[in-house]
């Protein structure tokens, strides 16, 4: 599933290739998504034209100049692209009046289906239920050391539990997690109200670091913005997540992994305590 990592890239890849590119007509599949196709709608696009991209936690937010705003979340096996040839799992297909990329349409593409587009009038976008409660964005100056341990000393969960709760911190996905976590020497199960601040600035840190690292190679699940199935590079670097029995790259202990709120969580019971 795209996490932050993943989306930040599709983001930069439409800030870089979208922006200032018009809508000359828009095509959409029959099929349902997360939430149905407003067909209608996204058919009224044409004739506007994309001016900005931002991202709040997973969803992507594309500004046209009538002040209405494409909302996209990618889902599990969504993604953004531009490819001149309509494909199976295409669901939306823009047709542009012009593109730095050098194709001709705008696809969103989805093979699972949970994903979800919607196009939001200005009032509608400051109401969306999926952008209400949303914590701070994990790169922001918001989420720092005094606002995590706030966080941390009122919960006795699990602080695997606590990062992947949006409204605590938005979207850093289990991925990142988990090699945060490692990264920090701090075991997933462990109880968040039991880590000293000391801990806790050290986990920020390397949340920060984590995900800082993942935008630059391209995340972990896509191969730039196109979702190629290659994968980002960041999965080389992968020190636990995935690796369960295979052995500690630091200390050779094997690498262990249990279920917290409903995710696995992989940890070397040697180096995080």
């Amino acid at each position: 599933m795209p996490e932050l990592p993943e989306v930040e890239t599709v983001r930069r890849a439409m800030e870089r290739h979208l922006l200032g590119a018009g809508i000359s007509e828009v095509w959409t599949s029959r099929k349902r998504l997360r939430e149905p196709l407003p067909r209608a709608r996204l058919a009224s696009m044409v004739g506007d034209r994309f001016i900005r991209a931002t991202r709040r936690a997973k969803f992507l937010l594309l500004e046209l100049d009538s002040s209405r705003t494409l909302l996209v979340h990618l889902g599990m096996t969504g993604n953004l692209l531009f490819r001149d040839q309509r494909e199976f799992h295409d669901h939306v297909v823009i047709s542009l009046d012009r593109s730095k990329q050098g194709t001709s349409k705008l696809v969103f593409s989805d093979p699972r289906r949970f994903g979800m587009i919607l196009l939001l009038e200005p009032d509608e976008l400051e109401d969306c239920r999926y952008l209400q409660r949303i914590g701070p964005e994990p790169l922001s100056t918001a989420f720092d050391v005094n606002y995590m341990w706030s966080v941390c000393r009122a919960r006795a969960r699990p602080i695997k539990n606590v990062l992947l709760d949006g409204h605590v911190v938005a979207g850093i996905g289990n991925i990142y997690a988990s090699e945060a976590l490692f990264r920090a020497g701090i075991r997933p199960a462990i109880r968040a109200g039991r880590l000293s601040k000391k801990r806790v600035a050290v986990l920020v840190e390397q949340i920060k670091a984590v995900l800082r690292q993942a935008i630059r190679q391209g995340g972990t699940t896509v191969s730039d913005y196109l979702g190629s199935g290659d994968g980002g590079r960041f999965q080389q670097q992968l020190a636990v997540y995935g690796r369960t029995d295979e052995n500690c790259m630091v200390c050779e202990t094997p690498v262990r992994s249990q279920v917290l709120a409903g995710r696995s969580s992989f940890y070397c019971p040697e180096c995080q305590r």
